[in-house]
């Protein structure tokens, strides 16, 4: 939202310049993302100064040039080449000298420098009305008036407007600040804490007047609820044409581009006050009648931009007595606005219900300037008064009369919201005390109303135009942006509070793990529940009659509801291959839904989907394997238990319809993850090449584990560990998982760790046979170990793997 330094000290008085006016803002929570140099015209003329004509001759090389000799009032002579066909000597005229930055019709910059012009020497350049940006004609140059002074600023003559403009990201919530007289209350308030007492100078309506009542428009409400209060007026005799410079200025300096005087007055009004307004043309308007309704559903209407619109019945709609005419709040329709043969208007400023506003805009995927306030709720009671100053401008700029009473239908006055502040509540949010009487003084300079106020808290009334603040802590945080947020002191003491949440809460333990897979490189899908019956019949686990079924569903390939995780993560898969997104590490939280004999059941999953490299391709790893394997996958299933706490589970070797070579991971007689590669019969149904890891954790029984078990905390001991290793000749048969489990059996307490970090088969070794070597870490959490400690342990285990797994050491 931009909000222009000038316009606002229309409304208050500001004894601060821009910058330090843009902190207070700032700390009043209106933040101040920019401040930008506005000039009524580019530049600001900045150069350009009045200079007399004090010899005109004709150019010796040229017929249609001169050659002028102008004073500038510095105590030089220039001598200018002009090709003006009224240029003469004893004018005055508008100079830019030498190193003048000018301005073309696109804003491009360019720079007067001196130079030779058919052989005699120009030291700047006499300007015409275009190339100030003054005006479009360049028919000759501008002569000015006589009684000027040479070397006055030529901007000082044209009173060119310089203005600072804020660029404020106003939060949805202040819908009250969508204006300049909002911003200016909220800097009144603001001025006060600082010890400045400044007034609002609202723009006086005791100008308006009823002329004549020739020109009556009905309005009928058919929904109140939709329309709590509705105003309107004509105008006649108006000329629509271009609107004053004053305006047209203060438009600009904001953002927007004039139109025509009818339009740019509303505007105006728009940004001055924060009310939308609406003008129709009188003559367009159908038996002379406004009908506000709802519509029948699929009923078409041509809006302003020439787009036709197909119609909700929630649609909010502004109509004559025979047809549509806009769609309240949100946007004009084609035939029914302001042209240049308009002589009579009806001005329309209305209230009109939030939400419904708010639907219709989303629904059509329209945003305006005044769905965008309307949808947050305008002012209740200022709808009459914006009115009655909009036609006092519009008489001003356009010309014209008032020629009806002004229609004001208010079915039930929206009344001021009752809020009760406790003191003690007060202080303990926000950390400090603030004195009862300051609290009083920021709530009456917010226009708060203070109904009654005793020791323990305080009574008020909150007017419409604050529908953000329903609550005592809505109060609270107004106290606190008008008070200063800085000016609350730091506690020497630090405190902390730890939440009791439950250990299996869902959302909780779903941030953990998911926070965990995007540190590992993965990325987070959505993918839509609804799926094509056509996977049926891909696995064994998924049949047709297990599909829950739509009743009316959108097409035939989104009629049931996922049995499976797997599909919707390889359609994502084939979606990114073919874009040339071929690296993907997936996941996903969702749900599968089954219809069995005995019931329908919904069950929540994780998913995981890994494909492609697992290392970009760089200088430091050509030549190496950097695909994602397998292990790679199982390393991250076994990681995320890690995190979740799992530990104890037992891997076991499946193969499936669905994996080509996977594993179940399994704890206490319970499921909790399927990992594998993913057959390729299977990806290249969906037109997946490449080799796809998939994990499947059964998101229930993940739950169910964590609630069931305790985490026991331990200082970190102080003692150092000791790491032994062994190389091993093993049958191919053996897994790794056989021998840790029994060297874990072999020594509990001491033996911490035990990791595979290498695995060799092949040349030079027995057939049947694979060597692995096996990291063992050890440590004492009371005492250095002794070598001694250790080997006796090594030794077990060597028996132990020998006996056992008939294991030769290498």
């Amino acid at each position: 939202m931009n909000i222009s330094y000038n316009w606002l000290k229309q409304f208050i008085k500001l004894p601060w310049d821009a910058e330090k006016t843009g902190e207070l803002l700032t700390n009043l929570g209106l933040e101040v993302e920019g401040i930008e140099d506005f000039s009524s015209v580019k530049g600001g003329l900045e150069g350009v100064v009045v200079g007399h004509v004090l010899e005109c001759e004709p150019h010796s090389n040229a017929d249609r040039l001169k050659v002028t000799k102008v004073d500038v009032g510095n105590g030089e002579i220039l001598q200018i080449v002009c090709g003006a066909a009224n240029v003469a000597k004893g004018q005055k005229v508008a100079v830019a000298v030498v190193g003048t930055t000018l301005y073309d019709a696109e804003d491009k910059p360019w720079t007067i420098n001196k130079g030779k012009i058919r052989g005699e020497v120009s030291e700047g350049m006499i300007c015409a009305e275009d190339e100030l940006g003054l005006g479009d004609s360049h028919d000759g140059i501008i002569v000015l008036d006589a009684k000027l002074q040479p070397g006055t600023a030529v901007s000082k003559v044209f009173e060119i407007e310089n203005d600072k403009i804020f660029e404020i990201g106003l939060t949805p919530n202040r819908s009250d600040a969508m204006s300049h007289w909002g911003v200016a209350r909220d800097l009144r308030a603001g001025l006060l804490r600082h010890g400045i007492s400044s007034k609002i100078n609202t723009p006086s309506s005791s100008r308006f007047t009823v002329v004549s009542r020739t020109l009556k428009i009905d309005v009928n409400i058919e929904n109140p609820l939709l329309v709590p209060r509705y105003c309107g007026i004509t105008i006649s005799g108006i000329k629509v044409g271009p609107s004053p410079i004053w305006l047209q200025n203060r438009l600009r300096s904001i953002g927007l581009s004039p139109i025509n005087n009818i339009v740019d007055a509303s505007n105006y009004v728009l940004h001055e006050l924060g009310q939308p307004l609406h003008v129709f043309d009188v003559a367009k308007i159908a038996g002379k009648t406004i009908n506000v309704k709802t519509l029948p559903n699929g009923t078409k209407f041509t809006t302003l931009d020439g787009v036709e619109r197909e119609l909700s019945d929630e649609d909010l709609m502004i109509c004559d007595g025979e047809k549509p005419m806009c769609i309240a709040g949100v946007y004009g329709g084609l035939n029914s606005g302001v042209s240049e043969e308009t002589t009579s208007i009806f001005v329309e400023s209305a209230y009109f219900n939030p939400v419904c506003i708010r639907k219709t805009a989303k629904r059509h995927g329209l945003s305006t300037d005044a769905s965008f306030r309307f949808e947050r709720a305008v002012d209740p009671n200022i709808t009459d008064y914006v009115l009655r100053r909009a036609a006092i401008l519009i008489i001003e700029v356009a010309g014209g009369h008032v020629t009806s009473d002004l229609v004001d239908l208010y079915h039930k006055k929206i009344e001021d919201h009752q809020v009760f502040l406790n003191f003690e509540k007060a202080n303990k949010l926000i950390g400090e005390v603030i004195p009862k009487e300051t609290i009083q003084e920021i709530l009456t300079s917010l226009e708060i109303k203070i109904n009654n106020m005793t020791e323990t808290g305080i009574g008020m009334s909150i007017p419409p135009y604050r529908s953000d603040v329903t609550r005592d802590v809505d109060v609270i945080e107004e106290i606190l942006r008008v008070y200063g947020y800085n000016e609350i002191k730091f506690s020497e003491k630090l405190n902390a509070s730890t939440a009791t949440v439950l250990r299996g809460e869902d959302y909780s333990v779903q941030n953990t793990i998911a926070s965990q897979l995007t540190a590992l490189g993965f990325h987070e899908m959505m993918n839509n529940s609804l799926t094509t019956p056509k996977y049926s019949g891909l696995s064994e686990s998924i049949k047709d009659s297990f599909n829950v079924t739509m009743l009316n569903p959108l097409s035939q390939d989104l009629s049931v509801l996922r049995q499976s995780m797997l599909f919707s993560g390889l359609e994502t898969i084939e979606y990114n291959s073919n874009r040339k997104n071929n690296d993907l590490r997936l996941f996903e939280f969702g749900k599968t839904y089954h219809s069995f004999p005995g019931g329908r059941t919904e069950k929540k999953h994780l998913s995981l989907f890994i494909t492609g490299k697992r290392i970009e391709e760089n200088w430091s790893v050509v030549g190496s394997k950097i695909e994602s394997d397998f292990f790679f996958g199982k390393g991250t299933v076994s990681v995320i238990l890690e995190r979740l706490g799992l530990s104890g589970y037992t891997e076991e070797g499946i193969e499936t319809d669905i994996f080509s070579e996977g594993l179940t991971f399994r704890r206490n007689k319970e499921d909790l993850v399927e990992f594998g590669i993913i057959r390729k019969s299977i990806a290249k149904k969906l037109d997946v090449d490449a080799e796809v890891f998939y994990a499947d954790f059964n998101w229930e029984a993940v739950l169910r584990q964590i609630s069931n078990k305790n985490f026991n905390l331990k200082p970190i001991p102080k003692f150092p560990g000791t790491e032994r290793d062994f190389a091993l000749l093993l049958d191919e048969s053996v897994q790794f998982q056989d021998l840790k489990k029994a060297a874990q059996g072999i020594e509990k307490k001491l033996l911490k760790e035990v990791t595979l970090f290498d695995v060799y088969t092949g040349k030079n070794l027995p057939e049947g046979k694979k060597s692995y070597a096996i990291n063992f870490t050890f440590q004492d959490e009371h005492k250095t170990l002794t070598d001694t400690q250790v080997d006796k342990i090594m030794n077990k285990l060597k028996h132990k793997f020998e006996s056992e797994f008939g294991a030769i050491l290498r």
